[in-house]
């Protein structure tokens, strides 16, 4: 009982005695309190001035010379001494690679973090933690820093197909689609994101359709929505479709020349050939000098049994460039097709003319590098159906005096080309 009684005196002394150092503790003149630690943050600055130069340099050498574990410890040292207050970025940016060198990616996010914690929206820091995260399958906070990044740049658009590609993978699509969306409103054209969202369309048992002409619908002034709209619709083998949506385009801009090429391909698709001539010749107009386009205009009048319009713009096509072989070949083409639509069981002097026409414009092509006619030029000179010497002796004499023969016949009544007598005659 006694000694309890005393031991419980010699506590309330102990305790009395700690109260009375703390009260004398606090009556220290905060003015002097003040004075040491500045003196001790001046001493720390005038350690910082003679060092950090130096650990700098010999980080970048170690890192130079691919010492990623003197990098590190140089780094550590720098960011333990303040070394890091005049350029974070690149303190905890090679810092961080240095461990990402040795494979350590659980080091190199902590060092990245706590460089966040100085700079929390630099990019690179940010875009090395995402780094990080990946290569430790922290899935969700790779996710969740890539949001992050895509607040701080919203126009970066790898930044949002990665984003995307991340939903894709663990089956959000609805988050997937919606960044995609976000791709295509800002660059409309960018076919990753186009195939990318009608898969997911196509994997979740919508028409992909439906968002072009949603997206469409709710920008009837962007034109190159469109145009997105007009190609699926053609691949979808909807051209009537697609020609009212390029009509609207066209509206807009008279001087858009996808929307007319894109509008003679509908027109050509829905078997509306006349329509489809106009609609090259008008995209023509905006590039008198396109060769192709004129080509273009040809095929369509073949196809359309126009051989008078279609040796225009042949023509036409040799006249921009005469020493393209492609426009020669046309040309043949024309007069070939026609020999084929036209001729007779038994070959007739016209149907030779022509073939001979067409042959004589293969062999220009050919000898202008231009051999896709080749197997129409050889057709024609195994079957016997050119006109030959043997039938320039039965003609007149008076035509033979005229040096030239032309067609008679009726379908050939667009032919105005004269076929000469071959000098060797």
């Amino acid at each position: 009982m006694r000694y309890s009684k005393m031991k419980s005196i010699h506590i309330h002394k102990i305790i009395i005695l700690g109260i009375i150092a703390l009260f004398f503790s606090m009556c220290v003149p905060p003015d002097e309190q003040l004075d040491e630690d500045a003196a001790y943050e001046a001493y720390l600055d005038s350690l910082r001035e003679v060092r950090c130069p130096r650990l700098l340099s010999s980080a970048a050498e170690y890192y130079k010379n691919k010492d990623w574990q003197s990098t590190i410890n140089v780094y550590r040292e720098l960011v333990d001494l303040g070394c890091d207050r005049d350029d974070p970025e690149e303190v905890y940016q090679y810092y961080a690679i240095s461990y990402e060198y040795l494979g350590l990616f659980d080091s190199s996010e902590f060092v990245l973090v706590k460089g966040l914690q100085q700079l929390p929206n630099n990019v690179q820091l940010r875009k090395r933690l995402v780094y990080a995260y990946s290569k430790q399958g922290k899935t969700d906070l790779q996710i969740s820093e890539l949001n992050r990044l895509s607040e701080l740049m919203p126009n970066d658009l790898d930044i949002k197909m990665d984003l995307a590609e991340l939903y894709g993978e663990q089956g959000f699509y609805d988050d997937q689609i919606d960044y995609l969306e976000q791709i295509l409103d800002i660059d409309p054209t960018n076919e990753k994101a186009q195939s990318e969202i009608a898969i997911i369309y196509e994997k979740t048992g919508k028409d992909p359709l439906d968002i072009y002409r949603e997206r469409f619908q709710n920008n009837p002034d962007n034109n190159s929505y469109g145009i997105d709209l007009a190609d699926r619709l053609l691949n979808n083998d909807e051209a009537l479709e697609a020609v009212d949506v390029l009509k609207k385009v066209i509206r807009l801009d008279k001087t858009s020349k996808i929307a007319y090429r894109k509008l003679g391909q509908a027109y050509y698709n829905a078997d509306q050939l006349d329509d489809a001539s106009d609609a090259y010749e008008e995209l023509f107009l905006l590039n008198p000098r396109d060769v192709q386009i004129a080509l273009k205009i040809c095929d369509v009048n073949i196809a359309n049994q126009n051989y008078a319009k279609a040796l225009r713009w042949a023509d036409k096509a040799i006249s921009i460039d005469k020493n393209r072989g492609e426009s020669h070949g046309k040309k043949g083409n024309v007069y070939y097709k026609s020999f084929q639509d036209c001729r007779s069981a038994s070959i007739s002097l016209d149907d030779r003319i022509v073939s001979t026409l067409a042959h004589r414009n293969f062999l220009k092509a050919d000898g202008l590098g231009f051999s896709r006619t080749n197997n129409s030029k050889s057709w024609l000179e195994d079957n016997e159906v050119l006109f030959s010497k043997a039938q320039w002796f039965m003609l007149d004499d008076d035509v033979k005096n005229r040096g030239y023969v032309t067609p008679k016949n009726e379908c050939y009544n667009w032919v105005d080309e004269k076929l000469k007598k071959d000098p060797k005659w």
